[in-house]
């Protein structure tokens, strides 16, 4: 299963989810357009342990 999926059946148990969509393909249409497949924000791999924990931050205060 991948993201796409994964975030439509999550939100189907629970449409106030908070998830946080990450891949190392930038070309992805995902990670371009996250927020139109559901997902609250992004971040791109490989990624240093500030940056996640800024994203994480401001996706849980959202």
């Amino acid at each position: 299963m991948g993201g796409g999926e994964a975030i439509k059946k999550l939100l189907e148990l629970d449409p106030e989810a908070k998830a946080i969509v990450s891949s190392g393909y930038s070309n992805d249409p995902i990670m371009a357009n996250f927020k139109e497949y559901g997902f609250k924000a992004m971040v791109s791999k490989p990624f240093h342990f500030e940056e996640m924990q800024k994203i994480l931050e401001s996706t849980l205060q959202s």
